[in-house]
């Protein structure tokens, strides 16, 4: 009969012990992560004013990653705080909203360092959890730039995944009137992401879709720096059209992630 010695015993369980621990999960993961990095893509991710640190993931190579996973509460919270955002990135895609507490949001949209985090991630994920709305409504309010366009995107996302039954749309249709009145003179991504709400409640709200176009049609086109990018802002009115005509029976995503 085939004995195991006790330190090979002990060494069995510190292996099994590690690989339990999110943070050595994490770890693993990045290694992952930085064979797949392209020079190419952090390149353009740079120009998109991304910081460091990062590796250039397309996102195609993260979704087997993301497959294998598939969700996971305590690794997603270990790779967002190894502050890596190819690691950010894919925390949002295997993240478990519903788990995610309050505590948990406010510290990923405080410490997203990108208009990217702060107009993806953070918002999927905080669409997806029971909080959404709340601190959605909460970080519109923040001075700082980011936080206040991570909730902007937020009410994007839950937009397009809550049946029309489950939105506050009188609340909807006063942030429209908000944007009407306030987007030019907002900080540029915040500029960007209410541009990003008109088209939202217009694609995705039957109720507002009329509203949501109004007021498309009164801001116009909306200015962003979109520094050293070929990036265009869309036109919302252009969107909103194409969007109804598109699906003229509004059909909600299942989630906002992609």
């Amino acid at each position: 009969m085939k004995t195991t010695s006790a330190k090979g015993a002990k060494t069995q369980r510190q292996a099994t012990g590690a690989a339990q621990d999110p943070r050595a999960r994490a770890n693993e993961v990045l290694a992952e992560l930085q064979a797949l990095g392209a020079p190419s893509i952090k390149k353009v991710l740079l120009n998109h004013g991304i910081p460091e640190p990062l590796f250039g993931v397309r996102v195609g190579d993260m979704k087997p990653i993301q497959k294998r996973i598939k969700t996971d509460y305590a690794l997603a919270l270990a790779l967002y705080d190894t502050g890596n955002h190819d690691a950010r990135y894919l925390a949002g895609l295997i993240a478990d909203d519903a788990k995610m507490t309050k505590a948990d949001l406010q510290h990923w949209v405080d410490t997203a360092n990108s208009g990217a985090l702060a107009s993806s991630t953070v918002p999927w994920v905080a669409a997806g959890s029971p909080h959404g709305f709340e601190l959605a409504l909460a970080w519109i309010e923040s001075d700082r730039e980011l936080t206040a366009a991570a909730g902007w995107s937020t009410l994007s996302s839950i937009v397009s995944v809550r049946e029309d039954t489950d939105l506050d749309l009188a609340r909807l249709k006063a942030l429209l009137a908000r944007v009407r009145r306030s987007i030019h003179t907002s900080p540029n991504e915040v500029r960007s992401a209410m541009n990003g709400f008109v088209i939202a409640v217009g694609a995705w709200v039957a109720p507002l879709r009329d509203a949501a176009l109004e007021t498309a049609q009164a801001i116009g086109r909306v200015q962003v720096d979109v520094g050293k990018t070929s990036c265009q802002v869309p036109f919302a009115p252009e969107r909103i059209r194409a969007a109804i005509e598109r699906q003229p029976i509004v059909k909600k995503r299942k989630t906002a992630k992609c």
